[in-house]
């Protein structure tokens, strides 16, 4: 009798740990939720306030919402106290745990000489990208300024200065393949700012952000008000106001969840038995993490020029000067009258280009009246239709 029950019970630990070791490699959701700046980085100032605090506010109710009310989903926090950390050392830990979605909270501010400094207002979400105007830029320059405070983070961050407009071309090379399910995941956000906290809706962004760059899965950065505005400055620092602003991220984020897990489960559902030798199938949707599979677009049944171009092998440089998430008619308003103007899909964006030559002298012709118009634009070159990076 005792070997049968010491045989029973050790074949019930047996199954124990089969079932444990079953539920364990089912890989739960990794959000990382990022409270900007923090520890001797204070962030923006308001008249009493820390951006830093009011960030660590809304990124734990946010945290807590979801680890509630949300299963499957594991919170991972860049920082859950008051500490300093780079922007690298953000980006690592995401990549570490494998996160599947990352959101970086800030709050919003203007220089104080602006005469608007008291007054400004509004909630914007931000994708990584090129800034397509001097705000975004200046964003983008105050949020990469922390890496000031580390004495190597010329080496750290590979020669990047964020008060050099120059160095901003760099995230033009970067293939970002989670573009759309950033802009999607900021576009929500935004519609949420505007019901549930009721904010000013500054819109859907894009800029150069280091920690958005070097994180390896779909990214925004939300800013939040502006806490150089008394009143903003008020709602955010309340229980209340920080509730609503976490909220509304929460919502967000429950509809892409939903999304998420729909997608994968449709993935799964049409994976092929492999029981049965059956023909090679079809290629089955991509997962939510990958850049969603487009249709080609209907070719001229005429080759056109850059088409002949591109069959024959020839290498031709172009003037870049415009990248967006959208694709823009020929004769539209952004182009400031340049024409004819070309565009390829690459990494999620339209890039949109002028002129084309053999010729490296010739190009520098054209890319003069082009920088005259857009001061971001840069030289291309192209080699049997793909572009040489």
């Amino acid at each position: 009798m005792k070997h049968s029950y010491g045989l029973r019970r050790m074949l019930s630990l047996f199954f124990a740990l089969l079932l444990g070791l079953s539920v364990a490699s089912a890989k739960d959701f990794v959000l990382v939720i990022d409270a900007g700046h923090g520890g001797r980085d204070a962030g923006a100032l308001g008249n009493k306030a820390k951006e830093k605090d009011i960030n660590l506010g809304v990124a734990l109710k946010l945290g807590r919402m979801v680890s509630n009310n949300v299963p499957g989903v594991k919170v991972v926090y860049t920082r859950d106290k008051d500490v300093y950390l780079t922007l690298q050392e953000r980006a690592n830990k995401a990549n570490r745990v494998e996160g599947d979605l990352f959101i970086s909270i800030h709050t919003n501010s203007i220089d104080k000489k602006s005469p608007n400094r008291k007054t400004v207002a509004g909630a914007s979400t931000w994708t990584l990208g090129l800034h397509r105007s001097k705000e975004n830029l200046e964003v983008a320059k105050r949020e990469n300024s922390v890496i000031y405070l580390e004495s190597d983070f010329s080496t750290r961050y590979e020669g990047f200065d964020p008060n050099s407009t120059e160095s901003y071309i760099i995230f033009e090379f970067m293939q970002y393949k989670h573009m759309e399910q950033s802009i999607n995941f900021a576009s929500d956000i935004q519609h949420e700012f505007v019901s549930v906290a009721n904010r000013v809706d500054r819109g859907v962004r894009q800029a150069g952000f280091w920690v958005l760059a070097k994180t390896s899965m779909p990214a925004v950065l939300v800013e939040l008000d502006f806490i150089c505005n008394p009143t903003q400055e008020r709602f955010l620092t309340s229980d209340s106001g920080q509730t609503k602003m976490a909220q509304a991220i929460y919502n967000a984020f429950v509809k892409y969840k939903s999304d998420y897990d729909r997608k994968q489960n449709s993935r799964k559902s049409s994976a092929p038995a492999t029981s049965t030798p059956t023909p090679a199938p079809a290629p089955t949707p991509a997962p939510a993490v990958d850049e969603p599979e487009t249709k080609p677009e209907p070719r001229e049944t005429k080759p056109s020029p850059a088409e002949q171009d591109d069959a024959s092998g020839v290498t031709y440089y172009k003037v870049q000067f415009m990248a967006l998430p959208r694709k823009l008619p020929a004769n539209s308003k952004e182009f400031k009258g340049l024409s004819p103007v070309e565009s390829y899909k690459d990494g999620g964006m339209y890039k949109y280009t002028y002129g084309k030559s053999t010729s490296r002298d010739d190009i520098q012709k054209q890319y003069k009246k082009v920088k005259s118009l857009f001061r971001d634009a840069f030289i291309i070159q192209f080699r049997d239709g793909k572009r040489v990076k």
